[in-house]
């Protein structure tokens, strides 16, 4: 079996993070597989997708401080829309993450969310995710 669906994340800032682990979820749910794999797709060029902790705000705040100091905006950056940073913020993190799927649910530790993570904002996103299995 194979199930397809999405949904949009409206960012706010220029840099945003979003728990997006219970839309995941309830893609997961309603695709009717319990056993398998799940894919999430973002299709952007300066937004990614990452799993990282979910119970202390303060993580994507730091982990916000430490990409930036990867890659910082640099007047010398020749990319014409002026987000270059961003760009390389994304190739650093990824657009897609693979989860097992077990009984259902996402296989996440106890600690671990689905983040969607926005360099370039504020936009209107989309993730698309795919579940496999039977």
């Amino acid at each position: 079996m194979v199930s397809l669906s999405e949904f949009n994340v409206q960012t706010n800032t220029q840099t945003d993070w979003f728990n997006i682990t219970d839309n995941v979820q309830k893609a997961v749910a309603s695709s009717g597989i319990k056993e398998g794999i799940c894919v999430i797709f973002t299709s952007h060029t300066t937004a990614a997708l990452t799993i990282n902790e979910n119970a202390d705000p303060d993580v994507p705040h730091d982990v916000n401080l430490s990409l930036n100091k990867i890659s910082p905006d640099r007047r010398e950056f020749q990319h014409s829309e002026g987000n270059s940073a961003a760009h390389t913020k994304t190739s650093l993190i990824g657009a897609s993450l693979t989860v097992i799927v077990t009984g259902g649910k996402l296989l996440l530790g106890t600690w671990q969310g689905i983040w969607f993570t926005e360099f370039d904002g504020p936009r209107k996103r989309k993730v698309h995710v795919r579940v496999i299995g039977e």
